[in-house]
């Protein structure tokens, strides 16, 4: 099995968010800012590769029928501890992302990787995977909450851009304003896909 592949493909061809539209709820409440975008997106990957190792080495002792409680276990378990984590080291983090991080137990991208790929992998494919799932989720939710925190707040990562001329766009960092980037990402997502076939069809030059 080809690890960089399988890292690679999260990021790029398969991205969680982008490409399979998984996970958007989190996206749309988080990405008012690029700090929280971080934060939320290394609890994301942190969460999805233990999970992935974990479910991946219990694979083979877990009764088929009661698979996906047995994930959702696992997953709220590594949860709590990241959650834990952030309340020790990082307060402020913790209480920027609120609900949002138990509700990463929810979040579809876990679940889909441990019934799709470490459910039936062994554990080091499945690492990659999550990894992989993991950078292209948090590259994508980097690039939501930059677009919204520069033209809504005139800033990037707290650090003043425009100065107190700017006027900024303040829809931008109201949830509007985060369904109508994504929704322009999407598109232009599916159109450079849909060039990049075509260019291999030979439809475009």
């Amino acid at each position: 099995m080809n690890l960089f592949g399988e890292l690679k493909k999260g990021i790029l061809a398969e991205n969680p968010l982008f490409v399979q539209v998984l996970g958007t709820c989190p996206s749309l409440a988080v990405t008012t800012s690029v700090n929280n975008a971080l934060g939320m997106g290394a609890a994301f990957t942190a969460v999805l590769v233990c999970s992935n190792a974990a479910i991946s080495l219990l694979r083979k002792y877990v009764p088929n029928d009661i698979r996906i409680p047995s994930y959702i276990v696992v997953i709220a378990s590594f949860v709590s501890i990241v959650e834990m984590i952030m309340n020790a080291f990082t307060p402020a983090l913790y209480s920027a992302l609120g609900i949002f991080i138990p509700l990463i137990v929810v979040n579809c991208v876990l679940l889909g990787r441990a019934e799709a790929f470490a459910g039936k992998n062994p554990p080091l494919p499945s690492i990659m995977d999550g990894i992989g799932m993991g950078i292209g989720y948090t590259i994508a939710i980097l690039l939501i909450s930059s677009i919204r925190e520069i033209l809504g707040s005139g800033s990037f990562m707290g650090i003043t851009l425009f100065g107190a001329s700017f006027p900024p766009v303040l829809v931008m960092i109201l949830p509007p304003g985060a369904f109508i980037t994504m929704g322009f990402l999407f598109a232009a997502v599916g159109y450079s896909k849909n060039r990049k076939l075509k260019t291999r069809k030979g439809e475009v030059k």
